[in-house]
């Protein structure tokens, strides 16, 4: 584990680790453990001290192995062989606390196979969702995104939860943000009719540690034009706009949703300082990081991208419970270039 790595996990246990008191001796499921959320929530809560149980279903043992090191305890890796859903139906230890951050993430994937994507989303937040009714769990947080608000048609000073967007229903592409939605729904139906704890987040765009070598978002690709000392290459006009978060900043929105928040509700997750067009970031990261390389735009298809939009979160309904956000753009950058480096 790097220094900037730990150094960020101590700035979490430090600032947050006295708001998870309720979490102490408990078992904590989390899927999607491998991603760059997940990855970096598991680490985090490895390192309270609290004696927490972290159970993780995984497809890729030896990932596992590479992202958490030597073994520990209180981390028990599980092997899904089939399906998420079919390792819920035979999982038969009771977690108080659930996180589902497992879903697809590359674009290309998800123009590519839609039908996996959506239903993937759909059905193990379903299969969750049972599992959390069945052992009467203590909580659970399906982790959304912000792209179920598709686009954003009209001028907005603030986007909140209410808000709904444009989705597109005959694009390959829009099988992740309509999945979202769906998922979102049934988390609300099943607290309504079923009494099930669970709570919805949305996280903008989310940077800083955690972040794999090989990512293909946005910010990695700046990233790593600074350290390459390339010129940053956009392929769409980069009209669109939206605030970003911090890594450690949107774990601690997770858990005190998780703890705090209203059953069957969602609740944006972003630092409104940061919002920025992604052509306006390239500058941006440019002008800070790297002022000798230059920003182009080399338009191509753009099926494999979110629609264009702007999407100023709200973050009103979060902030509410007490979390606030504590990095801005440049560090975010800063740590994203020392964790590739």
């Amino acid at each position: 584990m790097t220094e900037i790595i730990k150094k960020e996990i101590h700035r979490f246990v430090v600032g947050f680790g006295l708001e998870c008191e309720e979490l102490r001796g408990s078992s904590i499921l989390v899927t999607g453990a491998t991603g760059l959320i997940g990855s970096v929530l598991v680490k985090c809560l490895l390192a309270l001290d609290m004696n927490i149980e972290v159970v993780i279903p995984v497809r890729d043992l030896k990932k596992a192995a590479r992202i958490f090191g030597v073994s520990n305890n209180n981390l028990k890796v599980e092997e899904v062989q089939t399906s998420l859903e079919e390792w819920c139906q035979r999982f038969e230890k009771r977690c108080q606390y659930i996180i589902h951050c497992a879903s697809p993430t590359n674009g290309d994937y998800m123009k590519t196979h839609p039908v996996e994507t959506s239903l993937m989303i759909v059905n193990s937040t379903r299969a969750l969702l049972n599992y959390t009714y069945r052992f009467q769990c203590k909580s659970m947080v399906f982790v959304s995104s912000i792209e179920c608000y598709g686009q954003i048609l009209m001028e907005m000073d603030n986007v909140d939860e209410k808000v709904q967007g444009y989705v597109p229903l005959f694009s390959p592409r829009s099988s992740y943000p309509m999945g979202k939605r769906f998922a979102e729904h049934l988390c609300y139906s099943y607290a309504v009719e079923y009494g099930v704890p669970v709570k919805i987040v949305r996280p903008t765009q989310t940077f800083g540690i955690g972040v794999a070598k090989d990512d293909n978002r946005v910010f990695a690709q700046f990233a790593r034009s600074v350290i390459s000392g390339q010129d940053i290459v956009l392929h769409t006009t980069g009209d669109s706009s939206k605030p970003y978060c911090d890594t450690i900043d949107c774990l601690a929105a997770i858990l005190c949703v998780l703890l705090r928040g209203r059953d069957g509700e969602a609740y944006n997750v972003a630092n409104p300082s940061t919002y920025i067009s992604i052509k306006d970031m390239a500058f941006f990261v440019r002008d800070t990081f790297a002022p000798s390389i230059d920003v182009k735009i080399e338009e191509k298809s753009t099926a494999s991208y979110a629609p264009i939009t702007k999407v100023p979160l709200s973050v009103d309904k979060l902030l509410s419970l007490g979390w606030k956000p504590q990095c801005g753009l440049k560090e975010m950058f800063e740590k994203l270039i020392a964790c590739i480096k």
